[in-house]
């Protein structure tokens, strides 16, 4: 019997309409184009705007996208996974919320909180009961409203961060595509450099952790690189030696879009030129869980069955990770 590995077959990703260019930032607090730029990388990014949208507006809108664009019917949906540190609420499970949306009622749907990693974390979680034979199209959905966690008075994170969300649906197969090999990995020691500071069971919402900003973003900005630089490098090198793939094997190295210099280290670290490593952070900025869902969808009709992909991520908590996959399908 042939063994099933679990394959990307679709792709599609959403951002809101509204974008919040660099200049509009200079105006809110003490900053200028050029130092996001030279230190980020980044120009603009999508926010939602508007009272009662949350998380699931993105991942539906990504999701519907994914179903149309496939020709998939929603009751053929096994299993809705959404990573997403910017769930709709605490209960219910966004996931939930986005599979109702979009009419998918025959699958366990949940949420997945892994910071920036969230996406591989999810993927892999998929890729397991894939590979098990139990199920046969799962949607993974990277989808975050980092908006409504941003702090628009603290320039050191204020102009990082942007909406969006990304779909990626997961199924069989038995030719030699798919995910190949993965590497996951969590130090819960990074935890005070990058995190939020209340609402949770340590310190419930109350006047004075609203008073105090402390929903917001806390990032400490040089132990956070240094640490995503090294972990993200490490565990995507990692996995090119265990599966004797040298720079000229990979077609495209998909990292996490946090910061362009982030991007650039650890690119020249596995010894890859720039034209084999997606960047779409300008557009974008950090969009958390959805910024690798995002390049894949852009670069999508570039990708051809059995390119070698690498997939590498870096989060809060700390998390980080590496994917190592063969595109599975040719785009139309």
């Amino acid at each position: 019997m042939n063994k099933i590995h679990a394959a990307i077959t679709g792709i599609h990703a959403w951002v809101p309409e509204y974008i919040l260019y660099n200049s509009e930032l200079e105006k809110m607090v003490d900053t200028t184009d050029e130092w996001i730029v030279s230190r980020t990388g980044i120009k603009e990014r999508h926010i939602l705007r508007g009272e009662g949208q949350g998380t699931s507006v993105l991942g539906t809108e990504a999701v519907k996208g994914l179903l149309e664009k496939t020709g998939t019917k929603p009751e053929e949906v096994d299993m809705l996974i959404c990573a997403t540190v910017t769930p709709d609420m605490q209960f219910p499970a966004t996931a939930n919320i986005i599979s109702h949306n979009c009419g998918i009622k025959n699958a366990f749907s949940f949420d997945l909180n892994a910071a920036c990693s969230g996406l591989l974390y999810a993927l892999v979680t998929a890729s397991k009961f894939i590979q098990s034979g139990t199920h046969k199209k799962i949607i993974v959905v990277g989808a975050d409203k980092m908006s409504s966690i941003v702090d628009y008075t603290d320039r050191a994170t204020c102009v990082i961060f942007g909406d969006g969300a990304g779909a990626l649906l997961m199924e069989p197969t038995t030719e030699e595509v798919g995910i190949r090999d993965s590497i996951m990995e969590s130090d819960g020691s990074g935890m005070p450099h990058l995190h939020q500071k209340a609402g949770g069971s340590v310190r419930p919402a109350s006047h004075e952790t609203v008073d105090a900003r402390e929903h917001f973003i806390y990032q400490e900005g040089q132990p956070v690189f240094k640490f995503a630089v090294t972990k993200m490098a490490d565990v995507a090198v990692e996995i090119m030696e265990r599966n004797n793939l040298s720079a000229n094997d990979i077609t495209y190295l998909v990292p996490h879009q946090a910061n362009l210099r982030i991007i650039e280290a650890i690119a020249r670290r596995m010894g890859l030129e720039k034209e084999k490593v997606m960047v779409n952070i300008e557009r974008y900025g950090n969009t958390t869980s959805s910024t690798i869902p995002l390049c894949l969808w852009e670069w999508e009709k570039q990708l051809k069955k059995g390119d070698n992909i690498i997939l590498a991520a870096f989060g809060g908590g700390f998390t980080w990770g590496s994917v190592y996959l063969k595109w599975a399908y040719d785009s139309k």
